[in-house]
């Protein structure tokens, strides 16, 4: 059921939505929110994300996160990764446009990279690297 390191990095590196998860308050849940994400295989998955955001503050505090993508067809899997903050630095275009190209259509790139920059403002980029993994494949149930 657990996939090869090599089905995970590849399942990790398809754009999935992410589900974000980082400790937030002592007598709370982790703070679980969707997100984009980018990761090539075998290196550092990396987020983008307002400056002053819930989930930027929780992060600097906590210094990990992870995050979990799944499916449920052609077969029912997950990769779980969780690990250390590597890095937090400001966004750029250039990544604004890597992320938008990832998720969204040819034709929809600009206008969404336009969006971000006049609309939410800033960002950083919070890099991590992947230290611990949970997968499955679950079959086709």
């Amino acid at each position: 059921m657990a996939l090869s390191v090599e089905e995970r990095e590849r399942f990790l590196a398809e754009p999935h939505v992410g589900a974000l998860a980082v400790a937030w308050q002592p007598d709370r849940a982790p703070l679980t929110v969707p997100i984009w994400y980018q990761y090539t295989p075998g290196g550092e998955l990396w987020i983008s994300t307002g400056p002053d955001s819930r989930k930027t503050r929780a992060i600097r505090a906590a210094g990990r996160f992870s995050i979990m993508v799944e499916r449920v067809e052609p077969t029912v899997r997950y990769v779980s990764v969780e690990g250390p903050v590597t890095g937090i630095e400001p966004g750029s275009l250039e990544r604004s446009r890597e992320m938008a190209a990832r998720y969204l259509p040819p034709d929809k790139v600009d206008a969404f990279v336009e969006y971000e920059r006049t609309e939410l403002g800033e960002s950083v980029i919070i890099s991590m690297r992947p230290e611990h993994w949970l997968s499955a494949d679950l079959g086709s149930f």
